[in-house]
């Protein structure tokens, strides 16, 4: 796809109509200036006000909690995007795709950001609904009552591109019909906790750690976060949970573990089991209808790139991004990077390139 097929406006500090690659820059620099010592120093993590919050009933009657952005110039939206956040999180973990996004013009999109259920600020789960296909369900409840009709683009990050997965496989006909494109961010489609930290960083003392690591097989990167959600794990072992490099911002660590403290220990703990079972490889066909952009991260302890590399083997016209040096929160950590891929996304789900690209493979370095 040539520059001119991805023209974007961006304000927010930019004020210009550049291409992805070219706004990507432009951001890095323009965030360096703000501060050499942090240039997230002045950045409001975790406290852009919506335009509307609300909750949707789950079809059990769970509380889920969504919030709605509209284009910031006040036009007319041409698609609306829906984020499907991971395990242990919240809507926050979106907080540079929906400052970017805001400010697009080309096109205009209105955004929903919502909590799982026994996530954030949504009603609690049980045993019996902490499950994948509850919270496809519970998706499916928020795009009935948000997003009734008009395209949709999905951005799924880690536990959230597994749902859409399991959607895709339960509700094809959205998929032929409505969505028209999904992003698998630090995802995987089976296998999960196969590989990730090492089992020295466990302790097998501790009651809740040792309860979890039997529930999941002792599975690392699982029992791990919900460690660190615990308050149960230093700042450093947090960091290298979430992220690649060793001079990531402290206000993203900061916010990380925020985002961790938010959700009880309890409610996660009944989580790992469906997580430790995930097998949706067959759920990828559901997709072949949808651009797909699969974005992984070669310093991810949680869900390594090989997993977005077979996810996009399974997908022969998706495109592959590799962001070399981040970790599992790629979203928070290379954000202009992820975003500029997201927006190419979008374009092409809303005709602004002209037409469908065949499958790039991308590699990112910080």
């Amino acid at each position: 796809m040539s520059p001119s097929a991805r023209v974007l406006g961006l304000v927010g500090g930019l004020g210009a109509v550049l291409t992805g690659t070219a706004a990507t820059v432009a951001a890095v620099a323009t965030r360096q200036r703000r501060g050499a010592d942090d240039p997230l120093r002045d950045e409001p993590l975790g406290r852009l006000e919506p335009d509307r919050a609300s909750t949707v009933a789950a079809d059990d009657g769970t509380p889920l909690w969504v919030e709605e952005i509209d284009p910031a110039d006040g036009g007319k939206p041409v698609l609306t995007v829906v984020g499907v956040h991971g395990f242990a999180l919240s809507r926050h973990c979106w907080h540079f795709q929906r400052r970017d996004l805001a400010t697009l013009r080309l096109p205009r999109v209105r955004q929903v950001y919502y909590d799982h259920r026994g996530h954030g600020s949504s009603g609690a789960a049980g045993p019996g609904n902490s499950t994948i296909e509850q919270l496809a369900l519970d998706l499916d409840a928020v795009l009935r009552a948000v997003a009734p009709d008009g395209p949709v683009v999905l951005l799924g990050h880690s536990m959230g591109g597994m749902v859409i997965m399991e959607l895709a496989q339960r509700r094809p006909e959205v998929f032929a019909e409505q969505v028209r494109g999904v992003a698998l961010i630090a995802t995987a489609a089976g296998e999960v906790g196969a590989r990730g930290l090492p089992r020295s960083l466990l302790s097998k003392y501790n009651p809740l750690t040792r309860g979890v690591g039997e529930l999941a097989g002792w599975q690392p990167g699982l029992v791990e976060f919900v460690r660190a959600a615990g308050g149960q794990l230093t700042r450093e072992a947090v960091r290298r949970l979430a992220f690649g490099s060793r001079d990531v911002s402290p206000r993203l660590v900061d916010f990380m573990q925020e985002m961790l403290a938010v959700t009880p220990v309890r409610q996660l703990v009944d989580f790992v089991d469906t997580l430790g079972s995930h097998n949706r490889y067959a759920a990828l066909a559901g997709l072949k209808h949808a651009h797909v952009l699969v974005v992984g991260a070669d310093a991810d302890r949680f869900t390594p790139f090989s997993h977005a590399e077979r996810m996009a083997a399974e997908l022969p016209d998706a495109e592959l991004v590799r962001v070399r040096g981040a970790g599992h929160l790629v979203q928070l950590e290379q954000p202009e990077l992820v975003n500029s891929h997201i927006i190419d996304l979008v374009q092409a789900c809303s005709g602004v390139d002209g037409r469908r690209s065949a499958r790039r493979t991308w590699w990112w370095r910080r």
